[in-house]
């Protein structure tokens, strides 16, 4: 969502006269968009921001700002915790966000916080800094699910689904632009209305868009992985094999303490009808250890969970308080730091094991990989499959945005390593 939000903010900042620059040292306003997920990540943003003061001492009239869900959670704390920073927005701020860094370079200290539960941003351009390849679409923004551990309802507001015209309006700009997948956006994209149109027969709608050979969305809630949405998944070529599924826990008894509304038992479940209509699916979850109250066996419970569903990968955190939420009010964050420590790295060894096996059962087999662009090292070309396995291939003879018939050769933690099929100049649907 920050990604995309990033975009949106710098389209609004061009069409109010501000040019982006790639480095600090040259610019007027800068601007870092946050997430207040975890307190690490805020604690990061506070010292990133600290480390633009050396600019200001020789651009005295630097604004610096943060944008997103920190701001709204710290709202006029921030002075407090960071004095350095003078431009506060939250996510429902940016269609003025260009007169906010007027005010701020005027001297103003800037906060725009309040929620607003109709805006979706609905026709204003963006501005991408993506790889030109794949790109975001935000198609639902804010949530309404309250989970007892989450800020999102109260960072970015209650859930509001954005247009099906605007949706496609914005496919079809990727389209027109070369972009050859699009990535649907929301908090939990897969419980979108508008009027009559849900998710599925939204899915359906931009798959018709000519120009976008591959179709993602995330992140998916599991209570609302409706049948249809199943049977869409396997009847539209373009929708790829892969979901992002967030399960938290493996314990019911931790599930009902955060809310989630499903059982271990209805989540299984709901990955065996994924696993049953899209054969070889790659499932992708996220996990949370250190709940308030979880015991050891609760925790058992979600190592016993991966073993048995056996996640091509997770991203692994480990619970801390927010402040706001139902269970910084209402429950004991009573799991000690070192032991909710040892279960993260715990959980994080056994997905390692997991997501090796995925990779190593790629070997020897032969992918559609779309390339994105030039490696970190720069020795190598990366792509994706269409199981969002992260591939790299060889540096000569290759761009971004092309389909490449691949074979996988070997495996790392983190990627596949192929060697193109000497007529690799095909075209796919996702599939």
């Amino acid at each position: 969502m920050n990604e995309a939000d990033s975009a949106l903010i710098a389209g609004r900042l061009r069409e109010g006269g501000y040019v982006r620059v790639r480095d600090p040292a040259h610019a007027d306003v800068v601007l870092v968009n946050t997430c207040a997920i975890r307190e690490k990540a805020e604690d990061r943003v506070v010292g990133r921001t600290s480390q633009l003061l050396e600019h200001r001492r020789r651009n005295p009239g630097l604004v610096i700002g943060i944008t997103g869900c920190m701001a709204e959670h710290l709202k006029t704390r921030v002075a407090e915790r960071a004095p350095h920073i003078t431009l506060v927005a939250g996510p429902d701020s940016y269609r003025g966000i260009a007169a906010l860094c007027d005010r701020a370079r005027a001297g103003e200290r800037v906060i725009d916080v309040k929620l607003d539960r109709s805006e979706v941003y609905e026709g204003l351009a963006e501005e991408p800094d993506d790889d030109g390849v794949s790109g975001f679409v935000t198609i639902q923004r804010g949530c309404d699910k309250f989970c007892t551990f989450c800020v999102v309802p109260y960072t970015r507001g209650r859930e509001r689904g954005v247009p099906p015209r605007e949706v496609l309006r914005a496919v079809r700009a990727r389209a027109a632009a070369g972009y050859r997948e699009v990535v649907l956006l929301g908090q939990t994209v897969n419980s979108y209305r508008w009027e009559d149109v849900g998710f599925a027969e939204l899915l359906a709608a931009v798959h018709e868009v000519e120009g976008i050979e591959r179709i993602r969305f995330t992140s998916p809630y599991p209570v609302d992985f409706s049948d249809g949405l199943v049977e869409a998944m396997a009847a539209l070529p373009k929708v790829c094999p892969q979901v992002h599924l967030p399960v938290q826990s493996g314990s019911d008894a931790v599930l009902e303490r955060m809310r989630r509304g499903y059982t271990r038992g209805q989540f299984v479940d709901l990955v065996g009808r994924l696993r049953q209509a899209v054969p070889g699916i790659a499932l992708s979850t996220d996990l949370l250890v250190g709940f308030c109250g979880e015991t050891e066996a609760d925790h058992d419970q979600t190592l016993s969970l991966m073993e048995q569903l056996r996640f091509d990968s997770a991203f692994m955190f480990a619970y801390s308080d927010r402040g706001i939420t139902y269970a910084s009010k209402k429950l004991d964050d009573d799991v000690p730091a070192a032991v909710k420590k040892r279960r993260l790295q715990e959980v994080i060894a056994r997905q390692e094991v997991h997501t090796r096996a995925s990779h190593a059962a790629r070997v020897g087999t032969h992918q559609p990989v779309l390339v994105t662009g030039v490696s970190r090292r720069g020795d190598r070309m990366v792509g994706r499959t269409p199981h969002f396995h992260k591939v790299l291939l060889p540096r000569e003879g290759y761009a971004p945005g092309q389909l490449v018939h691949a074979t996988i050769t070997g495996s790392t933690g983190h990627s596949l390593l192929a060697d193109p099929h000497p007529t690799a100049k095909g075209r796919d649907h996702g599939r």
